[in-house]
């Protein structure tokens, strides 16, 4: 059983930051693009950043300009930082591989973004 943990949600007030963290199996992070991915209330998971090893990041439209995906290769740990937060960014975000393999989601972690 694979297992990816993700940290760092809350609770905060539109406008503010966060950053997430996830930390991997050496097994699956050194060798693989990682992204975050987030599933609000009646919607579909969707992507929000990717990164490859080297690395080279994409970000989904919503969230460009305002998150930074970045990794650790020491520490097998993959960060979203999350700045002008806004209340549709409210949802609970997992990071997996990029593509996503569907036996590795984890538990995930709240992010609320109040108005």
């Amino acid at each position: 059983q694979v297992q990816l943990v993700e940290s760092g949600g809350g609770l905060v007030q539109a406008g503010g930051s966060l950053r997430l963290s996830c930390v991997a199996p050496g097994s699956i992070f050194n060798r693989n693009a990682m992204g975050w991915f987030r599933q609000a209330p009646g919607k579909q998971r969707e992507m929000v950043a990717t990164i490859t090893r080297y690395p080279f990041t994409t970000y989904s439209d919503s969230v460009k300009g305002r998150f930074t995906i970045f990794r650790d290769n020491a520490k097998n740990t993959v960060y979203l930082e999350m700045t002008g937060l806004k209340p549709e960014d409210t949802a609970v975000y997992y990071c997996n591989m990029n593509p996503p393999m569907p036996n590795f989601w984890g538990q995930g972690t709240q992010v609320t973004v109040s108005s």
